[in-house]
């Protein structure tokens, strides 16, 4: 007969050996990165965005709280709170402080800035966000965008002062005079910020931007030190060459989840693939990672590409490059 310590034992090493291949399938396919809309109302309408609307209720804290845990489930790395907006929803704050308890290795943020100020930059402290993007297409306002350093300079010097997460303030090239986003990138080296430059694309995540454009991005991007998200150096080979492809591991390593709880390859492609992320499984992961994308050579989207380019040494059916 067998005592309880020895089946106590049994029991444990079966567990451990059915532990092993979840380890293993999650350090092989699991996000990276995930991106979940908590609201898609923003209080911008920048004519090159397809992002936002004017009228949507920010999705229920609850809703939210369950989406995460299953993100968390799927063994997610990092989760980017995103919008619309996410500063206008009421409970921004609570569900940074669920995303830490999580133990998600990273907890982001992407806004447009302008709700920022020094009480709100210290709860967001408090409830232990990570890290914050901004992006700035310019100086000055004009018919396409009000997201400009004369509307956040002051919102940027607070963040500077006040907060204690990590900052990137990226300069768009397309929407303002070129020499306007030079000065967006020195001003956020000056900040102190993690300067980056970033493309407009198109309403499929394309590249549209004629020479003269791409050539401003060239002379920016060649002052500016590489982080660990541009070492692919993707945005000069599309812009040298028209074409960076690369294995895409949208829906896998890279989730984009909607307002409705949808899974997309990201957010360019919700008319193109989706599944409800409750539905999700790590067959779903494994079946995405292997996915070949077509939109994968002029894509200029920054979060699926360096959420894959670790893998790029893993085989894809159909891609050739």
């Amino acid at each position: 007969m067998k005592t309880n310590g020895s089946v106590l034992t049994e029991n444990s090493a079966a567990s451990a050996t059915g532990l092993a291949p979840r380890i293993l399938s999650r350090l092989r396919y699991s996000p990276f990165l995930a991106q979940m809309v908590i609201i898609r109302r923003c209080n911008l309408s920048c004519g090159y965005c397809s992002e936002y609307d004017k009228v949507s209720n920010p999705v229920p804290l609850p809703v939210l709280v369950e989406r995460l845990q299953k993100l968390k489930s799927l063994g997610t790395f990092g989760i980017s709170l995103t919008g619309g907006e996410p500063m206008l929803h009421p409970d921004l704050i609570r569900l940074i402080r669920k995303c830490r308890e999580l133990r998600f290795f990273r907890t982001g943020m992407i806004s447009n800035g302008f709700f920022l100020r020094p009480d709100l930059i210290e709860e967001l402290n408090q409830a232990g966000l990570q890290e914050m993007q901004i992006s700035i297409d310019g100086v000055q306002a004009n018919e396409t965008t009000q997201k400009v350093l004369a509307n956040l300079k002051k919102r940027l010097r607070w963040l500077r002062d006040y907060a204690r997460f990590g900052v990137t303030v990226s300069g768009v090239i397309g929407a303002c005079p070129s020499e306007e986003v030079e000065e967006v990138v020195s001003f956020a080296s000056k900040m102190g910020f993690t300067p980056r430059v970033l493309l407009i694309h198109d309403g499929h995540g394309q590249l549209k931007l004629g020479r003269d454009r791409l050539k401003a991005f060239e002379n920016i991007v060649s002052r500016i030190p590489k982080n660990w998200m541009e070492f692919s150096n993707y945005r000069e080979r599309l812009v040298r060459d028209g074409t960076a492809p690369f294995k895409c591991r949208a829906g896998s390593r890279y989730l984009y989840i909607d307002e409705h709880g949808k899974v997309s390859w990201c957010s360019q492609t919700r008319a193109v693939w989706s599944k409800e992320l409750m539905d999700y499984s790590l067959e779903d992961l494994r079946e995405q990672f292997h996915r070949y994308k077509p939109c994968h050579e002029t894509c200029t989207l920054g979060c699926a590409r360096s959420a894959s380019q670790l893998d790029n040494w893993r085989a894809q059916p159909g891609f050739n490059s």
